[in-house]
């Protein structure tokens, strides 16, 4: 349905597809993809390690990508977004950031054309403490220069030490996806992966990171009578097959990196999804979205963010300590035993979802903010 007069927004974030793949990127796309049906034009302004070509003309928005000169600490940085940014703001009607990354903070401030402009702020720094010292007043000067702050949950609100001193201009939107966003899997593929694993197996889907908890979730294997699928790539996977080797664990399941398809084919056949993040860095967890979306009952840590927000203890699963591998199998184990207990989880999950997390939601909030603010 279209909303409102017509404006532009420029959204501003260091990586997007086809590029990479990540929690931030699928948000990225699915609220612009929300906001075309809304009457917004989306531009979006991105780095890439190829940045030919340099302007794509995606269905949910036109993206611009800029070659990356240096990075510092995952901050990637780009003269040529530097020299172009001006342009993209005589455009723009509204400015709209992803947060933390740095180089955009330096965008912001370091222009003298201002538009109004939001920030989503979607985790707090976490691992580069020494940087963070000498980070921290720039971006303040960042987070304090915006018209509104987005939180991602009320949970992530209350516990982030840097949002603490911005509650007077921070509202809290979740982010979301859609079921037209997740492909349906085909019978033949769901057969197919059927027959190399079975039904019933404890899932984990995302890009394994150190953040993640996977060095948790091999240790419980080994109390676990059911398969451990882990299905997805990155810099822990050597690691976390070395691990599950030296601890002779053999219900361990490393898949690699799946489909889109593949994906909704294991969280169909899976029993419960496993998400044992231990660290802040997981400031939230779209797979947890993906997986409630699919009517799977949930495992996660808390550790004071998102996670706890999309899954609630025994409503839509359960929460155990981070870092825990007897409380995570015993979780794993729970929903082995008891069918029944799996399916109502998994119901709410499904509830839930549709109460709080689905895309059209998400569009809808932030087009009211944007329409707020230039009202003002």
């Amino acid at each position: 349905m279209t909303v409102g007069t017509s404006l532009r927004v420029l959204h501003v974030y260091k990586t997007y597809f086809p590029d990479t793949m990540g929690g931030i990127e699928k948000v990225l796309f699915q609220l612009t993809q929300g906001l075309s049906g809304r009457n917004v034009q989306s531009r979006i302004l991105a780095l890439s390690p190829n940045s030919q070509p340099s302007v794509m003309a995606r269905p949910e928005a036109e993206v611009h990508r800029y070659p990356i000169t240096f990075q510092v600490a995952s901050n990637p940085v780009s003269w040529q977004a530097w020299k172009h940014f001006e342009e993209h703001l005589s455009w723009a009607d509204i400015v709209h950031y992803q947060f933390p990354w740095p180089f955009a903070d330096l965008l912001h401030l370091g222009h003298r054309k201002r538009k109004p402009s939001v920030v989503t702020y979607q985790s707090d720094i976490v691992r580069q403490k020494t940087l963070m010292r000498l980070y921290r007043p720039m971006m303040f000067r960042f987070l304090n220069a915006m018209d509104c702050v987005i939180a991602t949950s009320p949970d992530y609100l209350r516990t982030s030490e840097v949002l603490a001193q911005l509650v007077h201009k921070t509202e809290v939107i979740p982010n979301g996806l859609d079921d037209t966003s997740c492909p349906p899997a085909s019978e033949s593929l769901v057969a197919h992966w059927r027959g190399l694993l079975g039904e019933g197996f404890c899932l984990f889907i995302g890009v394994l990171r150190y953040y993640k908890g996977l060095e948790s979730l091999v240790l419980a294997a080994a109390h676990v009578n059911a398969p451990i699928v882990i299905a997805g790539d990155g810099p822990e996977l050597d690691r976390l097959r070395a691990l599950a080797k030296a601890g002779a664990v053999t219900n361990v399941i490393f898949l690699g990196h799946v489909s889109e398809e593949d994906k909704a084919a294991l969280l169909r056949l899976a029993c419960v999804f496993v998400f044992p993040s231990h660290l802040r860095s997981e400031a939230f967890g779209m797979s947890l979205i993906e997986a409630a979306m699919h009517s799977k009952p949930m495992i996660s840590c808390e550790i004071g963010s998102g996670t706890s927000y999309i899954n609630q203890h025994n409503v839509t699963g359960l929460v155990v300590p981070p870092e825990a591998p007897q409380a995570l199998a015993s979780a794993m184990q729970r929903f082995l035993n008891d069918p029944e207990f799996a399916r109502a989880m998994g119901s709410a999950a499904r509830d839930r979802y549709e109460k709080l997390f689905t895309g059209q939601q998400m569009a809808a909030s932030y087009d009211s903010v944007y329409r707020r603010i230039l009202s003002q």
